[in-house]
């Protein structure tokens, strides 16, 4: 008999055996595909604004803009030391898995994790960084051995080497997707999760480690895992990545600037500080965020959410409404860590400012643009 969907042998990285009893245990029991990703925690160099100058304005940096973005002995600039989830085509981690061109937009984000009510999302998470990482999910089902995140919950040995993957090691986690995972009466075909690593929350995330998952209800997803309804699907991060809190603080400190110049244990009212908060969306400032286009009159499904710090958002799209939460609107209200779908068909064609409404989020770069292209001519 084969086994359960999710269900993982010993001998494939010695992977948590979920046992017939938990999948009766859930709301309602997956019985669809088990989806494997290959994920690695990789560190990598981050650009915030590539190009050198503010696309927004269309002019060189000045102001905030310039003591965020330029490095100078007294400050970091614009390129840091991160740690990113990145996906890779099998268990051998030698070959990154190419991000097609409409998820250009993902940025900083890790690869998109999608599934469908009744199916199951196995990772196969390798640690290629230089300290202790984890996945942790939203919304989907998991034991103790897939949480990732440490704190005393009376479990211990096989349930706790998933709360920190130590560098060089290796950890599949598995996600069962039963009902309470997709969306509720009245949503739309399918919603938002994200995941991030959480062996220390707030200094992983500042890192660069999250990524999304969508859900899409049963029978609503093409073969693809699409929802029927939708033709654009775009997901947002207006994320503040708060550079002090981060574990590569002093290895940023040491490469960019003259060390003997910066202040320690300085607060966010100090402008070192300040220049290390950057204000991104998908970990891109100042117009930088790639690939965010539609075409006039498609089903456009906006996933947009933020990130763990003190943050408040208010994403607002010009030229275009949107519906969210059953209201008609042009902006949106995001709490930390919260998520939020918003379904357009644009209508108005040409290239829109699309920003954080928040003040001093506007100033300090969390802003880009979004692109309505014509519709593709059908032929007779």
């Amino acid at each position: 008999m084969p086994a359960p969907h999710g269900v993982i042998l010993p001998s494939l990285l010695a992977a948590p055996v979920l046992a017939g009893a938990i999948w009766a245990a859930l709301p309602t029991a997956p019985s669809g595909r088990t989806i494997t990703h290959y994920v690695a925690a990789d560190e990598v160099t981050w650009d915030y604004a590539p190009s050198g100058a503010d696309r927004i304005s269309g002019a060189p940096f000045d102001g905030l803009g310039a003591l965020m973005m330029t490095s100078a002995p007294d400050r970091i600039g614009r390129t840091y030391r991160k740690a990113i989830y990145r996906e890779y085509t099998d268990s051998g981690f030698t070959s990154l898995k190419p991000r097609p061109a409409e998820w250009e937009h993902l940025g900083i984000l890790g690869p998109l994790l999608r599934a469908s009510v009744g199916d199951t999302i196995r990772v196969v998470f390798r640690n290629n960084a230089g300290r202790a990482y984890t996945m942790h999910p939203h919304g989907v089902f998991y034991t103790k051995s897939s949480e990732g995140a440490p704190y005393e919950d009376a479990t211990t040995d096989a349930d706790k080497a998933d709360d920190g993957v130590p560098p060089g090691g290796t950890h599949v986690y598995v996600w069962p997707v039963p009902e309470r995972a997709g969306p509720a009466p009245g949503e739309g075909s399918s919603v938002l999760w994200m995941y991030h690593s959480h062996a220390d929350e707030a200094k992983d995330v500042n890192a660069g480690l999250m990524g999304p998952m969508i859900v899409t209800a049963r029978k609503m997803a093409r073969r693809d895992g699409t929802p029927k309804d939708v033709d654009r699907e775009l997901v947002v991060a207006f994320a503040e990545m708060d550079e002090n809190e981060s574990w590569y603080f002093e290895d940023n400190v040491r490469a960019y600037t003259d060390t003997a110049r910066i202040p320690r244990g300085v607060t966010f009212a100090h402008p070192f500080y300040l220049s290390n908060l950057k204000e991104t969306i998908n970990g891109f400032s100042f117009g930088h965020t790639p690939g965010l286009t539609a075409r006039q009159g498609e089903r456009v499904r906006w996933y947009v959410f933020s990130s763990t710090n003190f943050e408040i958002h208010a994403p607002h799209w010009h030229g275009q409404t949107a519906i969210s939460r059953h209201m008609r609107t042009d902006v949106l209200n995001l709490f930390t860590m919260e998520m939020a779908i918003a379904d357009m068909v644009p209508d108005n064609p040409g290239r829109w400012l699309f920003h954080c409404h928040v003040a001093p989020h506007m100033k300090a770069g969390m802003s880009s643009t979004f692109e309505v292209l014509a519709p593709v001519a059908v032929r007779n």
